[in-house]
Formats: C-alpha cells, structure tokens, sequence
C-alpha cells in the first residue's frame, strides 16, 4: 500500500507526528500498544480499530463513531468497567490479520471532525486510567511506522471493511484467475473480478475491440479509441488497471500452441465460442486440476420479442463428468444448438457474468452454497432459474 494517505492528510499525519503507532490495514485505520486497565488493575495494552472513508488517497469525516477493540474490557483505575462506552461483545474477525473482542460507542457533540479526533479520544479514554496507576505509561510510543499491506489495489478498498466482511474478501486474495474470452460476458466478468483482492487476472483474447463491443461492455469508449481498434485485452487492462495491478494482458486466441499461458492459474472462466479450440482448453485445465466456469447464451427472436437462455456450466477437480454429457458444446453453429446464436444484448451478458462469479465465490466460501449445483440455466421470459448436475 502506498504511503501517500499519511502523507496527504493531515489528520493521518498528526497521528503519526505524535507518536501514535498507526496503521492502515485494508480498510481499516489501526492503533496498537493503546494502554488500558483491566478488571484485576494491570496495565496492559490493545489495539483500537477503526473503519476508514475515503475518497481516493484522502480522508472524509468519519461515518460512524463506533470503533472496535482488542484486548479485555477497559476498566478505571478502581478496576470498574467503563460502561459509558460498552457496545458489543464478541469474537470479532475483521480480516486482514485484524481480531476485536469489543466494539465501543462514544459520540461527542456534532461527531468526530476527522480521524485524529475519533483515535486520539478513544485513545485518552484508554489510557487514562492506566496512567494513574503507571504515570509513565502513554498511547505515544513514536514507533517507527512499519510496511503497510501489499495490496493488489492501487488505492485503500474500504467497501468490505465498512460492512464486515473483510475476513471473507480475504479468501479471493490468492486467486490467479483467468478471463479466456473478453466479449460481452467476459468482459463484465472482468469488471467483478477486477474489483476483489485476486493476486493475478489474465485476459486471453486475440480479438480487436470494435464499435458493436462498445455497446456489450462496461464503460463508454470514444469514438476516437474506438478509431485505434486496440486489442480487446490491451484496452480493458488500460481501464482497470487505473484501480489495480496484477493485470496480465495475452492478445492471443489460445491454441495448442499456447496453452502454458494456463500454467499456474487457480480458477477460470471460459467465455469463448464453442470450437476445436475449446476442447483443448477444457482438457487442459482438466490436466492442470483447475476448477472452472463455462457461459454460454441462446437468445432468439420470435414474434417481435427476444427469448433465450442463459447458462453456467461448472466444472472442479471433484465433479467433471457432466462436462463431456453436453453441458458444454465443443462443435457450434448447429440448428438444434440453443447457444448458437450470437444475439446477445449488454444486460443479459452483464447477467451471465454474475451468474459466473457468484459461483466462483461460492466455490471460495465466499457466498453460502447449498446445492452446489454444477450447472444453471436462467430463462428470460419466464425468470426461471434451474440448478442441477449436483454432486
């Protein structure tokens, strides 16, 4: 992570200017070595946790005045609980390396004005106590900062942190995935995947980006990029890679000859036409022991209306069979072929996408799964969603 937020707030800055031992730990704000007193009058020392809003490398006021804290239950000098600040109790798992057992509430008149003000209050309301009994001891450590985290994102992601569910982001953090197909389906995969903390995202594709993909893909090229016919993975890695790295760009249809750009990936979604080619990338990852998510699209136009299907084929290390029974098609352009079609509209590949990522975080533990349904299909007009293929 950049250092850039403590440089460029002074509230951030003041923290650490006093002495404070601060941190940015995804999107959480840390104070560590806070003293405090416990029920039996020892001094002892936690760690204060807050929730932190940004926008972009720089500060906006607190949202809430509830912060989190690890340790025992802070008491006065007397060895009696401060209850004005009791919360919640619990076994709290923020993620990133981050655990609480308790969460404090103290609002000031008007709220915390910036986060200076939130930690330094939480931080005398601590330690107060604990210096009564220790004249000696205090919050300001002036600790020489340690290395923030190693993250993929080239800003602070606070969107998990702020509602919890850190600690569950954090199971996509290893994940090498690859987009093998950036159309319309692809590339709003793209758009979510890009958006977690996965280690590495490869976008294979050969395929130029064309003014009929402006129109079945996230964002809103000009006319004059559109004039360049960038390749379809040069042109979404420039887009994304304004938020993150760890992007890798193939500009090639993989082929037998190429199919070692797979080697070393942990999860793939194939949003490809069915072909020769396809085959070979299935039995490939089959070799390599990779789960995957195939999509496929049928739509139709019937009487003045379009009408389909939408599918979602998985296929893991534990269950492949279902795979070589028809689930996906290796031979396209056949009449009776539902997903030959190419009629595909930006909605329902936005749809499909979701369909596809939300199983690939369910395989994660991401989501709940209780079927663990190996393939899916969404019907338009009656909003029908089957599962089947279970294990």
């Amino acid at each position: 992570m950049s250092p850039a937020p403590f440089s460029r707030n002074a509230d951030l800055k003041r923290l650490r200017d006093e002495g404070y031992f601060v941190q940015i730990r995804g999107g959480f704000l840390v104070m560590r070595e806070v003293p405090y007193v416990n029920a039996q009058r020892e001094v002892r020392t936690g760690t204060l946790i807050s929730s932190l809003t940004m926008a972009g490398d720089e500060t906006r006021t607190p949202d809430t005045h509830v912060i989190h804290f690890d340790g025992d239950f802070p008491c006065r000098a007397d060895g009696t609980p401060i209850q004005q600040i009791s919360h919640q109790s619990g076994d709290f798992n923020l993620g990133h390396g981050l655990k609480a057992k308790h969460s404090f509430s103290s609002k000031p008149e008007g709220g915390y004005t910036d986060y200076f003000h939130k930690m330094a209050t939480y931080a005398a309301i601590l330690s107060g106590p604990a210096e009564v009994l220790k004249p000696e001891t205090s919050p300001r450590t002036f600790r020489t900062p340690e290395a923030e985290d190693d993250s993929v994102f080239n800003y602070t992601e606070t969107a998990s942190d702020r509602v919890g569910i850190g600690a569950l982001t954090e199971k996509l953090e290893d994940e090498i995935v690859a987009i093998i197909g950036l159309g319309g389906t692809g590339s709003y995969i793209l758009d979510f995947v890009a958006k977690t903390p996965a280690r590495e995202i490869r976008l294979i594709d050969g395929d130029e980006f064309l003014q009929h993909n402006a129109f079945r893909a996230p964002g809103a090229p000009s006319i004059e990029e559109l004039r360049e016919a960038p390749k379809k993975v040069d042109y979404l890695k420039g887009i994304y890679s304004r938020m993150r790295r760890g992007i890798i760009a193939h500009a090639e249809a993989l082929s037998a000859d190429n199919l070692h750009l797979l080697d070393g990936i942990t999860f793939a979604f194939l949003s490809m036409d069915a072909g020769e080619e396809k085959r070979l990338v299935v039995e490939k990852l089959e070799t390599l022991g990779v789960p995957f998510v195939d999509v496929g699209m049928g739509l139709e136009l019937d009487e003045g209306s379009l009408g389909g299907i939408l599918r979602v084929t998985t296929s893991t290390p534990e269950k492949r069979d279902h795979v070589h029974q028809g689930r996906i098609s290796f031979v396209g352009g056949g009449e009776k072929d539902i997903y030959a079609s190419n009629i595909q509209v930006a909605d329902l590949n936005a749809l499909n996408a979701v369909l596809a990522v939300v199983k690939w975080k369910k395989l994660r533990g991401f989501y709940r799964d209780l079927e663990q349904e190996h393939h899916c299909t969404y019907t338009t007009d009656g909003n029908m969603l089957l599962n089947g293929d279970v294990p």
